[in-house]
């Protein structure tokens, strides 16, 4: 009477999707110094079963700007990590992030006059 039986773990639960703490420090670095350059301002993260959202603000109320994107399945396919536009256009896609990431670091070169 006193032994407690856990609940069974379904069979075919799929695992969420997450980032790992080195994709999160590329992230991260990122975000930091497109916060210093005054361009974002706030950041929210998901994970599902099929993809791992890193979603980019303005302002807390609005759309994100932009969305990175982890998807396992499109490893051997288009590539794993995605980065798209806030009208859902793929600005980048492969399986090295820090090249994926790119497209948003070049947002940060201005010509000075």
């Amino acid at each position: 009477m006193n032994s407690i039986t856990p609940f069974p773990k379904p069979q075919n639960a799929p695992e969420q999707v997450a980032f790992h703490r080195t994709e999160l420090g590329v992230i991260l670095s990122l975000y930091g110094r497109m916060v210093a350059a005054g361009e974002w301002r706030d950041y929210g993260i998901s994970t599902l079963r099929d993809v791992a959202v890193f979603s980019v603000f303005r302002r807390t109320a609005e759309n994100p700007l932009y969305r990175i994107e982890k998807r396992p399945k499109l490893r051997s396919r288009q590539g794993q990590y995605a980065v798209i536009g806030i009208d859902g256009q793929v600005l980048k896609r492969g399986n090295d992030l820090k090249t994926v990431l790119r497209v948003l670091d070049r947002k940060l070169i201005r010509a000075i006059e």
